[in-house]
């Protein structure tokens, strides 16, 4: 009997459950570019066409190896305008009865499949380093859920960068070395850039004529699309970057779009490199002497902490994670999340990198774009749903608990123990920003001040109820309780401005 193998544009993997599991002598793979997916958001030029080609590589690797591939293009007149569709197209072609798949990583596309009337066998993603059994057990009973007890645990099971049952170098974490400002006459190497072949071509053609109204630019188009690619674009980062990731992971300078960071995590999410693959390479370049312990430790916590860990928390939350709104914000995102067209250097900066790049790093998302949506009180919904249109990497697991949790705190604590909440003067000591910037980063009220000063201000205010226990949170509070009358009133009064400006859709 023959039976269909559903491989996702995020299932890229060779050794994926569903393709061991199958018989390629009688199973057909069933993949497809399908409008629902390409369009549920309106994803940058860049993310689709880098799906869309690395799926097509993909395809033609599995044929190469013996497997019958049924591959749906877009620009297809038959191809099913969902993933439901187009396995029910080809179950009446092949007339198969039963889909075997490799869990889908989001909610929305789980609930899909499991209405078709098709018998689904859907085996564990287990292409993550921690099961979904593991994460449970873990955090069952736990009054708070801590990436960093997490993450020791992940160090505990995979033995990486241990020495016997103690954490290599006597610390587990070594985040506080890692947060030096960086200058501009530092050597950056840029991320390995690879030459669109055929293949890509065809697909940047196809994104240009169907795609033209989604965000970012499409070309240049420089990203890998085969695992063979992201290989040697990780490899390229172990040995020119990794060395000095550590010391400037959270920099930001102006017209550097990537400093030390790898630039592989669109290549860790669709299947093409293998996550405990990629530590243990970082492990051994620490080993043989040729980068340093807080370099290594930093990212292979980015990995086998952090995404880990936020994989764990969206699938124990559930699908209405998303819909969290703990500080009740509702104000809509403001257009120039879109256009760039803001007098902020910072978010400017962040924004015009997104769109030419389809990247920004964990800093530029978090304590940029994240933090001001966050004093803006932004609806968390919608800046999720920038984060997720517009990052090369992005999909719905690892954005929830990054933005509903990590950067908007609209879970209430559930992934962090307080708000990012943060005036300009982290953004200062951190980046080149604010010294061609409209406004004055020192400045904290009144015309020409930076607006993150009285917007930090604002923001802890209206949510005094919410956030005046929280222990991490006591400091900033007393802060504007010693402050005169005439500075609150004049924070106030800016906050005000700025948002009023905001609501206008004028500049700010």
């Amino acid at each position: 009997m023959t039976r269909l193998v559903l491989v996702l544009g995020d299932q890229l993997s060779e050794d994926l459950s569903a393709l061991r599991q199958a018989d390629k002598t009688s199973d057909i793979v069933v993949m497809a570019e399908v409008r629902a997916e390409a369009t549920y958001v309106k994803h940058h030029k860049k993310k689709i066409a880098f799906l869309f080609s690395a799926m097509r590589h993909f395809a033609e690797s599995l044929r190469a190896d013996g497997w019958q591939v049924a591959y749906g293009r877009y620009s297809d007149g038959e191809t099913g305008r969902s993933i439901g569709e187009e396995l029910l197209r080809r179950a009446a072609e092949h007339g198969a009865e039963e889909v075997l798949a490799t869990r889908c990583g989001e909610w929305r596309l789980r609930h899909h499949l499991e209405d078709l009337p098709l018998k689904m066998t859907v085996l564990p993603d287990d292409r993550f380093i921690a099961t979904e059994a593991e994460f449970g057990d873990w955090a069952e009973g736990r009054k708070q859920l801590r990436m960093e007890y997490f993450y020791r645990e992940m160090r505990r099971k995979t033995g990486l960068l241990m020495d016997g049952d103690d954490p290599e170098g006597g610390k587990w974490n070594y985040d506080a070395e890692n947060r030096k400002p960086a200058k501009g006459d530092l050597f950056m190497p840029a991320p390995m850039q690879h030459s669109a072949d055929r293949i890509t071509e065809e697909v940047l053609d196809l994104v240009e004529a169907e795609f033209a109204d989604h965000p970012g630019d499409l070309r240049p188009f420089w990203f890998g699309v085969d695992s063979t690619a992201a290989k040697r674009a990780c490899t390229r980062f172990m040995k020119e970057a990794l060395p000095q990731f550590g010391d400037y992971q959270d920099a930001m300078l102006e017209g550097e779009a990537f400093l030390y960071h790898s630039v592989i995590s669109l290549y860790l999410n669709a299947g093409l490199l293998d996550p405990l693959e990629v530590c243990k390479k970082a492990e051994e370049v620490y080993r043989a002497g040729d980068a340093p312990l807080n370099a290594v430790e930093g990212f292979i916590r980015q990995i086998l902490g952090w995404r880990e860990f936020v994989r764990g928390i969206y699938d124990l939350k559930g699908p209405d994670y998303v819909e969290g709104n703990f500080l009740g914000a509702g104000r809509d995102l403001p257009e120039f999340y879109w256009t760039g067209e803001t007098d902020m250097a910072c978010v400017k900066a962040a924004v015009d990198q997104t769109m030419a790049e389809g990247y920004a790093h964990h800093i530029q998302r978090l304590m940029v774009t994240g933090t001001f949506a966050l004093l803006a009180g932004v609806e968390p919904r919608q800046v999720h749903e920038w984060y997720l249109a517009v990052y090369v990497d992005a999909y719905e697991w690892v954005e929830v608990p990054n933005v509903i949790g990590m950067s908007q705190f609209a879970d209430g604590g559930v992934v962090g123990s307080k708000p990012y909440a943060a005036s300009g003067a982290y953004i200062d000591r951190m980046s080149d920003y604010c010294a061609g910037c409209r406004y004055d980063v020192k400045q904290k009220a009144g015309e020409g001040a930076c607006p993150f000063n009285p917007l930090y201000w604002d923001f802890l205010i209206r949510n005094r109820e919410k956030l005046g226990n929280n222990p991490r949170m006591g400091q900033m509070y007393r802060t504007w309780e010693k402050m005169g009358d005439e500075k609150k009133e004049a924070a106030r009064e800016s906050a005000a401005s700025v948002l009023e400006r905001l609501d206008d859709g004028a500049r700010v």
